[in-house]
């Protein structure tokens, strides 16, 4: 459309071709400008809807309350043990040693070879001793010959002599009685009496002489005492003679293990020396160190059981026989020492051990663990589960462990509590897991 003359000429806008990019000073289709915001904004509406998230689960979260796990209380028989550890020890030890000063001839066992009572563990040289031996038993020949003598001879011979002597008597007698009565009829003098009772005393001294030697012959007299006396001396000593001779060999008191060993072959050994050293078999002891503060509830013939550390699935069973008086003031520790009446195969001297003594049973008591009580040395709570929430309660311990305590009042069979001493407040809401069983065995150390 053109202008009228004398009229200014007004612009007319250009038709854009089909196709034809759009200016800037062109309007926008509807519906367009929130897309457009959208694009321009993204990043920053993507933060908000995450925070917006985040903001929600931790609501949930502290709706719900935390995640802790419980554990169910129980009715359970407990035991609760002393744990300590100590060291095999035989109730003696033998030591072994030579009785006599002599040369070592042969040594037929070694350290650590199991010996029989009886065996042979070290052989002396015994050339003199067995020359004294023979010349002991020479002694002991002559002594009894003496004796046979005394008994073969000697005596028939003071017999015959007595009876001899007695007949001599008897013919001075007669003699004397004659003389008499040939002095009274005048046919003798006074000195042929005289000589004839001079014969009848001699007659009678013969006799009792006579006597005397035989008496000395019989079973209690002194020529009889003497040779048996001489006999008894010469067996005894053959007897230590032999004995000496025996020392040159030593053998093994008892049958055990040899531990130790003192002496080759060739040394010279001499009275007092410990050649060797033997372990008996049988009842062995573990010598176990207890802290003093579990020493009250110690208690002899208390059962333990016991375990070398080289086999520790090999347990045995122990009985608490002996507690030290006395505390090692600088390791405050109380020796005990525990009896093994049949130990095993296995176990060997001066292995180490670790021994569980029972010092308290009860039989099906609460139990609840250490973990969950709080305070428990004033005024013991713990935080039970009722509900959703967990409550504080307060609770009376019994007797008490590494790890779990009896519950004496406060709580009830099936009741669970939080295992562990987590920061929640009494009536807070908390989430949980399913109940664990206790293990109401208890140990201290």
């Amino acid at each position: 459309m053109s202008a009228a003359p004398g009229e200014p000429a007004l612009p007319v806008a250009p038709v854009p071709s089909a196709g034809a990019p759009r200016t800037a000073s062109e309007p926008a289709p509807a519906g367009k400008p929130a897309r457009s915001f959208l694009r321009a904004h993204l990043w920053q509406t993507l933060t908000v809807l995450a925070l917006v998230l985040v903001a929600g689960s931790f609501a949930v979260r502290w709706w719900l309350g935390p995640h802790v796990a419980t554990e169910a209380v129980l009715r359970r028989s407990f035991v609760q043990t002393v744990v300590a550890t100590g060291r095999v020890e035989a109730p003696h030890r033998v030591e072994v040693g030579a009785q006599i000063t002599g040369s070592v001839l042969r040594i037929p066992v070694r350290e650590g070879q199991s010996v029989r009572e009886g065996d042979l563990l070290v052989e002396l040289e015994a050339g003199e001793l067995m020359a004294t031996g023979r010349q002991a038993d020479v002694a002991v020949a002559q002594a009894q010959a003496r004796l046979r003598q005394v008994r073969e001879v000697q005596g028939p011979v003071a017999a015959q002599t007595l009876r001899q002597a007695r007949a001599g008597l008897k013919n001075a007698t007669a003699d004397l009685a004659r003389s008499r009565d040939l002095f009274g009829r005048g046919f003798i003098g006074k000195a042929a009496l005289d000589d004839a009772r001079e014969a009848v005393e001699l007659a009678d001294a013969k006799v009792r002489a006579a006597r005397t030697q035989f008496d000395t012959t019989r079973s209690a007299g002194s020529d009889r005492a003497l040779a048996v006396a001489d006999v008894a001396s010469a067996e005894a000593s053959a007897e230590a003679a032999s004995a000496r001779t025996g020392y040159a060999t030593i053998r093994a008191p008892v049958t055990g293990t040899l531990i130790s060993r003192n002496v080759e072959e060739g040394d010279v050994v001499q009275p007092g020396k410990v050649l060797m050293t033997l372990s008996p078999t049988g009842r062995a002891q573990l010598i176990v160190a207890i802290d003093e503060k579990n020493l009250s509830m110690l208690a002899l013939h208390q059962s333990a059981l016991a375990s070398a550390d080289a086999y520790p699935s090999e347990r045995f069973a122990a009985e608490l026989v002996y507690i030290n008086p006395g505390v090692n003031a600088s390791t405050g520790a109380v020796e005990v020492k525990l009896d093994v009446v049949a130990p095993p195969a296995l176990l060997r001297q001066d292995m180490t051990v670790s021994v569980d003594i029972e010092v308290a049973r009860r039989a099906q008591v609460l139990v609840v663990p250490m973990a969950a009580v709080h305070d428990a040395d004033s005024a013991p709570w713990v935080l039970r589960l009722e509900g959703r929430r967990a409550i504080r309660r307060p609770v009376t311990l019994g007797l008490r462990g590494a790890g779990v305590a009896e519950v004496l009042a406060g709580l009830a069979e099936g009741d669970a509590v939080l295992a562990e001493a987590v920061s929640v407040k009494s009536g807070a809401r908390v989430r949980t897991t399913a109940p664990v069983a206790i293990n109401a065995t208890s140990a201290l150390k």
